[in-house]
């Protein structure tokens, strides 16, 4: 079995996966976003899953996001040119196997989904489309002051400890309605979430009461009017357990090893 055939077989059992979990929860498969988490795969693999059509790509550290922000970028503008060089002489996508079976959109959409270091910031705004990760107002103040340099505004989502774990980034649940409230008062950063990781376990119903709890602050965050109606993202559950973060209200869920195989 090839290499490309394997990842083909695995992103579709992903995606069924995600697509019944949605189900189950009551919502359409396509109101859950897959993040295919490139940590560990190697840059061909993140070509195939491109060339399958998929959109959203995450990084954990900002040298390999930029990194392979410029390497997939550069190889999507290189099938556009091939294209639309076959479909001027042609008059049609060209033949299988050659770009017709190749469904790569135009660009993609990375996320930042890892620790940030506040001298980094910069750099992870360049290419990210949404930034999961903001842990402390530092954070999100650098994010503020890009942006104003910019004339952008950058969405984020609030990463919040909801397991207790001293080894877990976040910030601590009692604490993320004040940050929540900062961040609402920064002209060029919009809060869109919260998002949050939970411990590894075999058995992925012992962290469901985790999920529940990040559903429920952003709940709580609605009522006490601390956001508006497009604060709406919970970026909850990966490899190991993101069927259960799904069933628990999860839009955004983050793979990488059942997409790319290994510890990816």
């Amino acid at each position: 079995m090839s290499v490309v055939s394997s990842l083909h077989e695995r992103y579709a059992e992903v995606r069924g996966r995600v697509e019944e979990a949605a189900r189950r929860s009551g919502r359409r498969p396509d109101q859950v976003i897959l993040v295919a988490v490139t940590k560990y795969a190697e840059i061909d693999q993140i070509k195939s899953l491109v060339e399958m059509g998929h959109r959203d790509l995450g990084e954990n550290q900002v040298q390999q996001l930029t990194q392979r922000a410029a390497m997939i970028q550069e190889y999507l503008d290189r099938l556009r040119v091939l294209k639309g060089t076959i479909e001027r002489h042609t008059g049609d996508e060209g033949p299988g196997g050659l770009i017709g079976e190749v469904h790569a959109p135009d660009e993609v959409r990375w996320h930042m989904i890892g620790h940030m270091q506040r001298n980094k910031v910069r750099r992870a705004l360049e290419v990210c489309r949404l930034i999961h990760s903001v842990d402390s107002l530092k954070i999100a103040e650098e994010i503020q002051a890009t942006g104003l340099a910019r004339d952008r505004v950058y969405e984020v989502l609030v990463q919040v400890d909801c397991s207790g774990e001293s080894t877990k980034y976040g910030c601590p649940a009692p604490a993320a309605i004040p940050l929540a409230e900062q961040i609402g008062t920064m002209a060029n950063v919009r809060l869109r979430g919260l998002m949050t990781m939970a411990p590894h376990v075999e058995d992925p119903e012992e962290v469901r009461p985790v999920f529940a709890r990040c559903r429920e602050l952003l709940a709580e965050m609605h009522r006490l009017g601390v956001c508006d109606e497009r604060c709406n993202i919970l970026s909850m559950g990966m490899t190991t357990d993101f069927e259960v973060a799904i069933e628990e209200g999860a839009n955004i869920v983050r793979v990488g090893s059942a997409i790319f195989g290994g510890d990816a």
